[in-house]
């Protein structure tokens, strides 16, 4: 990591320094690779530990640097992509996407909110219950995002033969059963929102933390066959438009899940 004369600079010391650092993690660094302390970092640079300290928080909201306990500062990999209006159209847990199965209730454990509700066209009321998957996706050992499934039982009727009443291999039977179904399309939405404590939890962010909420409606011939509730890390991720590039703005309340 090479040294910068910032007197002269016009720009904000920690600015022009942020973009310096950031040209060092390209060029000198690999992903996990942890950085000089601060007093050695700011002793090269030049510049007081408290204008380091600033360019190093700027570089963490931007993803490229990662704090971790026990570690210190280490280079952060690469975003990852969240697809949106994507022309692909798959069911949750067809392929091998970075997603882990993590817990499953049981159809009559709890009631999805309202919103989700809504979402699924009624079911989850009266004689119609909701299976909830719990899913968490990782990248280079990271949680990156945790995601709730919400499945009705109409669309997995042959799971009650399945002998395993919650955790790990209750998720994967949920979602072996979902791909028995044809998938006619998906639609998608991203809002920004601010990580709720149990999201907050398994992401390693504070609560109130920026995160992405991509929801996921799933189609079949019948209707909604499932709605997908994921929460990412803001810091960790981008957004991708596939080979259409269509994006639709729209302003609407978000879908608490």
């Amino acid at each position: 990591m090479g040294t910068t004369q910032l007197e002269t600079v016009p720009e904000p010391k920690y600015w022009h320094l942020k973009t310096v650092l950031s040209e060092a993690l390209d060029q000198d660094f690999a992903v996990g690779e942890v950085l000089p302390n601060e007093r050695e970092l700011a002793a090269r640079f030049g510049v007081a530990r408290a204008t380091l300290r600033q360019a190093l928080e700027q570089l963490e909201l931007e993803g490229r640097l990662q704090r971790r306990r026990g570690v210190g500062t280490t280079v952060a990999p690469p975003r990852v992509g969240v697809a949106v209006g994507s022309t692909g159209q798959s069911w949750p847990g067809e392929s091998v996407d970075g997603w882990e199965a993590v817990d499953a209730d049981p159809a009559d454990a709890a009631l999805p909110s309202a919103a989700v509700l809504k979402l699924l066209g009624g079911a989850g009321a009266g004689d119609q219950p909701v299976h909830t998957v719990r899913r968490t996706r990782v990248s280079h050992g990271q949680a990156v995002a945790a995601e709730l499934l919400y499945v009705p039982a109409a669309s997995v009727p042959g799971l009650s033969a399945i002998d395993a009443p919650a955790g790990p291999a209750r998720a994967r039977a949920v979602l072996r059963e979902l791909q028995r179904l044809a998938l006619d399309g998906q639609d998608r939405s991203v809002e920004l929102g601010s990580a709720r404590a149990d999201d907050a939890k398994e992401l390693d962010r504070l609560p109130g933390a920026p995160v992405l909420v991509v929801t996921t409606r799933y189609f079949t011939a019948a209707g909604t066959a499932a709605v997908s509730v994921a929460t990412y890390r803001a810091d960790t991720c981008r957004l991708t438009f596939g080979d259409s590039g269509d994006v639709e703005i729209t302003h609407e309340a978000r879908v608490a899940s």
